[in-house]
């Protein structure tokens, strides 16, 4: 049996490339780039600014995983953003914080959060290619 025609589950582990790498850094940092400007325009054009920052996100994800063509591409950015959202809601020990207690606030949170495990599961998952893998060739 030959590398190509084994299973995906029989090939041997192999470090993703310097390139992968560097793509899930930049989405990684896109994603908390996306994370920071969605707490800024949500609360800033409440109801629009919040389906326009989960619609950048939602995008972000799923463009990730197309670009990359593996589920890793939309967990990359969805890090980025939960990481960034998350050290946003927090508040000093001055009282300053960027999210109010208000529903647009929750819906970005859990919103965004459920559209990054949508995207993940929605991802295009690691197939194998050529014709040896379809039925009946």
């Amino acid at each position: 049996m030959s590398d190509r025609t084994a299973s995906m589950l029989a090939q041997p582990l192999k470090p993703p490339s310097a390139a992968r790498v560097a793509a899930y850094i930049g989405l990684f940092l896109l994603g908390a780039v996306t994370g920071a400007a969605g707490a800024l325009v949500q609360a800033g054009w409440f109801p629009g600014g919040l389906l326009l920052a989960l619609a950048g996100a939602a995008g972000l994800f799923l463009g990730g995983a197309r670009a990359t063509g593996g589920r890793a591409g939309a967990v990359a950015p969805a890090a980025g953003w939960v990481v960034t959202v998350i050290f946003l809601t927090a508040s000093r020990a001055e009282g300053d914080f960027l999210f109010g207690a208000g529903v647009g606030s929750y819906l970005f949170l859990l919103g965004g959060m459920a559209l990054a495990v949508i995207c993940a599961t929605l991802g295009v998952g690691r197939q194998p290619e050529g014709d040896a893998v379809r039925l009946g060739k």
